[in-house]
């Protein structure tokens, strides 16, 4: 496997470029959130509030009851009497919980990943477990860290229970919302047992912690999710920096980012067209694609559906550049084999790549580095990255799209459903 090999080295070399970057600046360099104060803070603010009262009503939070829950578990609540930020330098147990789930998250990647080709394991373990996404994660302090682990396993080949895979399914949904998506999969492809099952599971979860927290109820998460969408469209700078859609970018013309001094009015209006037609032809692919595999659903693997159904979900709009991650560990599941698969696993090996290239300074900041522990002057601006990496997953769903297509074809020749992963691979 020459080319997966040469592909992991290049993520090994964008990695030890960053590590000089950071050795060398203080800093890490973008996509890398430019608050270099900022470090693990996803975390610290959200236990904030789960050792605090007013997660719903006064921080006005869109995540589930199972965060906090989670989060005071994994807490000293002595640390949080003060601001979130002391309580990132007192909470030990916070900041080891953060570093052992990211371990985990290697650990099972691996262990997965073995399980599906021993060959192609290591590489694809160093590019997922050492790329840009689960690194942005473990920067972020995020709890995808910990829903990550969680999706290894509902949607892996290493729980063999359709019970135990169900409630790890309904730990992420649980955790992260959206990543109901890849549970759908079950129904694309008719399998209404697990779907279920699963549904069940996350309810039962949901009212569970709902009890325990004493709030997050639907009304007050939809409420407080109208109120998010508010707040983000007046933050499109820090949307764009690691973007999965080019949803973002489209709206840069009404943020108050000085674009025109330097690009043209004319490239704007072109690269907002561009992102237009890409989102909207990516969206209309993966939806043939999983018409296709519905009408033949022994056609394709159901790790297949799910990333398609994740994927174009990804490619509308960015719920965070880090969401990668659910989306590059379905991919790698998928064998070397096939144009389609092949250009998906290519460009999930880009995605992995750390780093970016700066196009031109937009900000300068003096401020100080929480992980170097020195005063820093960090300068952050357009990058390649801003406009390849949303084009790249398009680009990966399409070539997942286009392969499912055809295989579902082929199937619908033989006037009967293919069942069975020898279907989907042959």
């Amino acid at each position: 496997m020459l080319p997966e090999m040469l592909l992991a080295a290049a993520v090994l070399a964008s990695l030890a470029w960053t590590v000089s970057f950071f050795i060398t600046k203080g800093y890490l360099p973008s996509p890398f959130v430019f608050d270099t104060n900022d470090t693990f803070m996803d975390w610290f603010n959200t236990a904030y509030w789960a050792n605090n009262p007013g997660a719903y009503d006064v921080w006005r939070t869109i995540y589930p009851p199972l965060s906090f829950v989670f989060l005071d578990m994994f807490s000293l609540q002595g640390c949080y009497l003060d601001s979130p930020f002391h309580a990132r330098d007192c909470d030990w147990l916070g900041r080891a919980t953060i570093y052992s789930f990211y371990v985990i998250d290697v650990v099972l990647i691996w262990l997965t990943l073995r399980r599906v080709d021993r060959a192609t394991a290591p590489m694809r373990t160093i590019a997922l477990g050492l790329g840009l996404p689960l690194l942005f994660t473990l920067e972020r302090g995020n709890l995808i860290v910990v829903g990550f682990a969680c999706f290894v396993l509902a949607h892996g080949p290493l729980l063999q229970s359709r019970w135990l895979r169900a409630l790890a399914g309904a730990a992420t949904i649980n955790f992260k919302p959206y990543l109901v998506l890849p549970m759908l999969a079950d129904a694309v492809k008719r399998d209404w047992r697990p779907l279920e099952i699963a549904g069940i599971a996350t309810i039962l979860l949901y009212l569970l912690t709902l009890a325990l927290v004493g709030a997050g109820t639907p009304g007050e998460i939809v409420s407080n999710t109208a109120n998010w969408v508010v707040f983000q469209s007046g933050q499109v700078w820090n949307e764009i920096n690691y973007s999965t859609s080019y949803a973002p970018l489209m709206l840069v013309e009404k943020a108050p980012i000085p674009l025109l001094q330097f690009v043209s009015s004319e490239t704007v209006d072109t690269i907002i067209l561009l992102a237009s037609s890409v989102i909207r032809s990516t969206q209309v692919i993966a939806l043939i694609a999983l018409l296709a595999a519905w009408v033949q659903p022994g056609a394709v693997t159901r790790e297949r559906v799910a990333a398609l159904l994740l994927g174009a979900y990804l490619v509308t709009q960015s719920p965070g550049g880090y969401t990668q991650t659910f989306l590059l560990f379905l991919v790698f599941l998928e064998p070397w084999r096939r144009l389609g698969p092949i250009l998906a696993i290519i460009c999930a090996y880009l995605l992995c790549l750390v780093g970016d290239w700066s196009i031109s300074t937009v900000l300068e900041l003096s401020t100080p580095s929480w992980l170097s522990g020195r005063p820093v002057e960090p300068a952050f601006g357009l990058t390649m990255g801003h406009f390849l990496r949303p084009g790249i997953i398009a680009l990966l769903v399409w070539g997942l799209s286009v392969d499912t297509i055809f295989q579902s074809l082929r199937a619908h020749r033989g006037h009967r459903p293919v069942l069975g992963l020898k279907g989907a691979q042959a």
